[in-house]
């Protein structure tokens, strides 16, 4: 039997100068500010040994997105052609999971501050992962 209800809660939200969706980047390279990622005081020790410096993948609710939207030009740019959600970055789709990557700027008591992260103040995080190096890096 296939259980199809997923449960996922915020493991913390984005604080950021960002707060308005149309304001923001679209991706993390083009501009977009530090930010803070508040993270839940009790799930603080899952940060244990996360270094400035680490790039890390950053998974985000995109809380403001349409999640009815299947296809889209990219970028609003009338000289693009139509592409369904899953060939593009948008934040519009069926399950609007950003995904992120940044680089570890500094650790506070219950934060990570992140060089540049393009989610807009108070989008929820729902988790942090290191990016690897190649295998024989590992």
């Amino acid at each position: 039997m296939i259980d199809d209800e997923i449960r996922m809660e915020p493991i913390g939200w984005v604080r950021s100068e960002l707060t308005d969706r149309k304001d923001a980047p679209r991706q993390a390279d083009e501009n977009a500010p530090r930010a803070r990622i508040e993270i839940r005081p009790e799930l603080a020790p899952a940060m244990h040994r996360l270094r400035p410096g680490t790039p890390v993948l950053i998974l985000t609710w995109l809380h403001q997105a349409q999640r009815d939207v299947l296809q889209v030009i990219p970028r609003n740019d009338p000289n693009r052609p139509l592409c369904g959600v899953f060939a593009t970055r948008s934040p519009d789709r069926p399950n609007p999971i950003g995904l992120h990557r940044t680089t570890v700027a500094a650790i506070e008591d219950h934060a990570i501050v992140v060089s540049a992260l393009e989610a807009i103040d108070g989008t929820p995080v729902l988790d942090i992962k290191p990016v690897l190096g190649d295998i024989e890096g590992r």
